[in-house]
């Protein structure tokens, strides 16, 4: 490792890829790439929270089937999602009978996942390993900001939590999308408090990750196809530009946000998207397919999280933010 960016010499492989999202999520450009479409966001369940549980089992069955492989031949599963002791992942986990890592990153939680799993795919420890996450916007409203029932305003400002869950399934070996590298963020914390400009608190992360990034590697923003954050949105991914360029960075020309992409930023999502299963969907869907369809070859995945919870919101914290990057190639 070399400060914050880890090499991973052995290259595991994504093999396989499953992902999930709601109506309003494949309404856009995504939902052509989307493995699974749902007609009704609750998923035939009870609560919202069974919904985003049963997704996040969905893409994990779906990547181990895709991979050409049953349950008992995954050593491991590395998965996370929004809400409170990571319930969706841990519920969904206790189904399968494999050994389990729960992590939380936020809306980074993929890109964290995806570098915990290659890591000990790397290290020799395991052959085959899933990674997952999800959020529901339902879900994700009620805990962070005011149950649907209230019909509370929206603020320009905000952005729409992905109803959806992408997991991948990484092999030491196989034909599939090879992880070569990841940038570990340090958490950042610029003093924001609005929980509804997630774009703004994030963006400072981003920055720090992607300069941290070019630095210890050496490279420039031109040397990949796609610098890929999630989920900045409109408002944080500009912010991200601007504090790059003022360090001598210049990413302007192939940084896209999944936040931006997945709804089209349309007048109803203002910002656009954000949640843990908005990168999870992109990466594991469109960016995927297009690695695999030879349309991208080198892409940079850095998602990006709010450390934030509706406790230290309410005692007036600040927002510390965090952005994992993993460096994708085929």
């Amino acid at each position: 490792m070399k400060h914050q960016t880890i090499y991973f010499k052995n290259a595991p492989r994504i093999v396989a890829t499953s992902t999930i999202a709601g109506t309003k999520e494949c309404a856009g450009i995504i939902g052509r790439y989307v493995e699974t479409a749902l007609s009704d966001d609750m998923y035939g369940e009870s609560t919202f929270e069974k919904a985003e549980c049963k997704m996040l089992s969905h893409v994990i069955d779906g990547a181990i089937a895709n991979a050409g492989l049953k349950r008992h031949e995954v050593d491991m599963i590395v998965s996370g999602d929004l809400l409170n002791q990571i319930i969706s992942a841990s519920f969904a986990a206790r189904d399968f009978s494999v050994p389990f890592l729960g992590v939380y990153g936020a809306c980074s939680t993929m890109a964290e996942s995806l570098a915990v799993a290659a890591t000990f795919l790397d290290g020799g420890y395991c052959d085959r390993v899933v990674a997952a996450t999800g959020s529901h916007f339902a879900s994700a409203e009620r805990q962070y900001r005011y149950p649907l029932e209230l019909g509370t305003t929206r603020p320009p400002q905000s952005q729409w939590t992905v109803t959806g869950a992408g997991g991948a399934l990484l092999a030491r070996e196989g034909n599939g999308v090879k992880v070569t590298a990841a940038t570990l963020g340090k958490v950042v914390d610029y003093g924001i408090t609005d929980v509804n400009n997630m774009g703004a608190a994030m963006a400072p992360a981003a920055a720090d990750t992607l300069l941290t990034h070019f630095r210890e590697t050496g490279e420039e923003p031109e040397d990949y196809d796609l610098i890929v954050t999630g989920d900045l949105g409109a408002l944080g991914s500009r912010i991200l530009k601007d504090l790059t360029w003022e360090k001598g960075l210049d990413i302007g020309k192939n940084h896209v946000d999944c936040g931006e992409i997945i709804y089209n930023v349309i007048e109803d999502e203002f910002q656009g998207g954000s949640g843990a299963g908005c990168s999870a969907v992109v990466l594991n869907s469109y960016l995927y397919t297009k690695m695999m369809t030879g349309g991208f070859k080198r892409i940079l995945f850095a998602a990006t999280g709010a450390l934030l919870s509706t406790v230290s919101s309410g005692q007036g914290e600040s927002i510390p933010c965090i952005t994992h990057a993993v460096v994708l190639e085929r």
